[in-house]
């Protein structure tokens, strides 16, 4: 047969995915392992998308989105984000990962780098392996809330670096970058002469510190900002997400990319984007303040059972220190699941820095997560009364069956 040589054949697996997989097979798995909002799109969004597809919005657009929907995405970026933003700037894809996905493959030559945080999102890696490029990680620290220090980016970049990810507000973290450190590290892309990609997909998320942009620090063109309506407004599976290219040759790229990949983004999902942007933010304040008063609780009742974990200044995840149990992650959260049905991210799943730690969704509902996390305390406390060697953390077919039962 043929030998597979494309890059591909080596993205690693998402350690989210796969507690996730698993966390299907358990009807009564409580689900605090992915990241999406447990409301769903506020009806006037879906209204409209629905008329305008009535009304024959059903077509083909440009490969990078309407022209209606890039303009008042360009004017959203000019008046929310602070850079003075053109329709041409702005890319529709399909969601946030499709445009990060494209650039990597558009800015990178196979062998060249990008530098992302540690605590990682796992899909940042799987999607730069898929371009050829190596992927190289700069510390953030727990001690410091997972912000990450100056010093420590730019001592992390190498002769072959030639882009690196900042996410803030931060996932799998809740970390958010004061405006000293991204103005820092913005510092640094110049003096070494790197493209800087600014996740800011939870931007609407932010508790106790405002979130700050890149862009508006830009002065040269070298920020490419990615953005979804994923989060904000419980849009996960209409898939719309948009990057602002300040460069032209680079958007051009792009665009021949979007062409061979996925010819337009969703059309009815950019009909819902343009309602969702244009119409009333209500929801996106009651889903904020739902995310603060949901941290608060999950902090006080972590707090009173004796779990450390870092409080998060935005988006909406907990890291949980579960190394009083075990430094292994994974078994940790394959043992939640299979004896008492939670289900959590583990946090081996977002690099280094992530292990001895489990990442908790705190998009999930209220009841579920304090239950989730009363469960969780139990095993923490409980650990050793269990035979480490148990049929649970032998492999995923032991464990689907315990965790059908």
């Amino acid at each position: 047969m043929p030998v597979i040589s494309s890059p591909v054949a080596a993205i690693p697996p998402s350690g989210i995915r796969t507690l996730m997989e698993l966390a299907l097979r358990d009807p009564h798995a409580i689900r605090l392992e992915i990241g999406e909002p447990d409301t769903t799109t506020p009806p006037h969004v879906i209204q409209a998308a629905a008329r305008d597809a009535l009304a024959g919005h059903t077509g083909y657009t440009s490969s990078v989105g309407s022209a209606d929907l890039r303009a008042a995405l360009a004017r959203k970026v000019t008046e929310v984000n602070g850079r003075a933003t053109t329709a041409d700037e702005v890319l529709v894809t399909h969601g946030a990962m499709h445009g990060l996905a494209m650039v990597l493959q558009t800015l990178l030559a196979p062998g060249q780098e990008v530098l992302v945080p540690d605590p990682e999102f796992p899909n940042w890696r799987m999607a730069a392996v898929a371009a050829g490029a190596a992927v190289g990680t700069y510390p953030t620290r727990a001690d410091r809330g997972f912000v990450p220090t100056v010093a420590d980016v730019e001592a992390a970049v190498t002769d072959r670096t030639r882009a690196l990810v900042v996410c803030s507000p931060n996932n799998p973290t809740g970390a958010v970058y004061p405006a000293e450190v991204l103005a820092g590290i913005l510092d640094v892309a110049r003096r070494h002469d790197l493209w800087v990609l600014s996740d800011e997909c939870y931007e609407a998320f932010t508790f106790d510190a405002p979130h700050v942009g890149l862009a508006a620090m830009d002065t040269d063109d070298r920020v490419l900002s990615f953005f979804t309506f994923s989060k904000a407004h419980a849009m996960t599976g209409w898939r719309v997400g948009y990057v602002v290219v300040p460069d032209p040759t680079v958007r051009e790229l792009v665009e021949h990319l979007a062409e061979a990949t996925v010819a337009c983004p969703s059309v009815l999902g950019q009909r819902a984007a343009l309602a969702a942007l244009g119409g009333p933010q209500d929801h996106v304040v009651a889903a904020r303040e739902t995310y603060r008063e949901r941290r608060d609780a999950a902090i006080d009742l972590l707090t009173t059972r004796g779990v450390p974990c870092v409080r998060p200044q935005g988006a909406f995840y907990l890291m949980v220190d579960v190394s009083a149990a075990t430094s292994d992650s994974e078994a940790f959260a394959r043992r939640l699941l299979a004896e008492r049905h939670v289900a959590v991210a583990p946090g081996s799943a977002f690099g280094p820095a992530g292990e001895g730690m489990v990442r908790v969704s705190l998009a999930a509902g209220r009841a579920g997560l304090l239950e989730g996390l009363g469960r969780l305390a139990d095993l923490v406390h409980g650990w050793q009364a269990h035979d480490p060697g148990s049929e649970v953390l032998k492999g995923d077919d032991s464990l689907a069956t315990a965790a059908a039962v």
